[in-house]
């Protein structure tokens, strides 16, 4: 066995460290996976807790791809008000969004959890595919293993 293998608490600790650091540098830090067989990648932050914001989370985009969108989001949460679940907007650059309030963050946002306790908030960023469809519709073509929507769709304001 290597080194990682043979001590995984020494691991996740100088993990943790180093998310520290990047929440006290910035305010918050991403959390990504890559994909895993039939898993889909996905990211989330970790942090924004203390700042008073619910943390975020993509599902369904490369994990560079869904850093630099979490990122910008939470740069522009820091400074506006927060979308309420239901919403679309999108960032310049960016790609439309549909907040979605995570129903478990403590079960899919395990780091943030660990981090700052069981009863922390998020918020997810939907996405449509290619083709401007929702996981939501029928004909939805996303990546393999799709976009999971981690809580329950909010009517959209005015729909």
């Amino acid at each position: 066995m290597c080194w990682d293998c043979d001590h995984p608490a020494g691991r996740m600790e100088d993990h943790l460290a180093t998310l520290r650091r990047c929440i006290d540098a910035r305010g918050w830090a991403v959390q990504a996976l890559d994909r895993d067989r039939a898993h889909p990648p996905w990211a989330y932050t970790v942090g924004l807790t203390l700042l008073g914001l619910p943390e975020l989370v993509v599902t369904g985009l490369p994990v560079l791809e869904g850093g630099r969108l979490l990122d910008a989001v939470a740069e522009h949460l820091t400074h506006t008000c927060l979308p309420s679940p239901g919403r679309r907007f999108s960032l310049p650059g960016g790609p439309l969004l549909e907040v979605v309030e995570v129903a478990r963050p403590w079960a899919h946002l395990l780091v943030s959890a660990r981090l700052f306790g069981e009863g922390i908030a998020a918020l997810q960023l939907v996405h449509p595919d290619s083709g401007g469809r929702w996981p939501w519709d029928s004909e939805y073509a996303g990546v393999p293993g799709g976009q999971p929507v981690l809580g329950v769709r909010a009517r959209p304001p005015g729909g």
